[in-house]
């Protein structure tokens, strides 16, 4: 269900614009830990499309994350 912006000239694609962030499920991740919240570490995650980033220590299989497009880093649970 994502939108793209497609621009064209003389029935050619000359650029294709994305949403800067995306919200994703995690589909496999190690168990959470309840409670570290501020301490900044990181573990590796696996979204709903294959791809893997680094998410807090409270992220679990089935949250919704959102995810920037540009750098396909983790901003926030959502």
């Amino acid at each position: 269900g994502a939108k793209a912006i497609i621009a064209q000239y003389k029935d050619e694609i000359v650029s294709v614009e994305i949403a800067v962030t995306v919200e994703l499920n995690i589909a496999e991740t190690e168990p959470g830990i309840q409670g570290d919240r501020v301490s900044g570490a990181r573990k590796p995650a696996t979204l709903e499309t294959g791809k893997v980033i680094q998410v807090p220590l409270f992220v679990n299989i089935g949250d919704r994350v959102k995810v920037d497009t540009r750098s396909g880093e983790y901003i926030t649970r959502v």
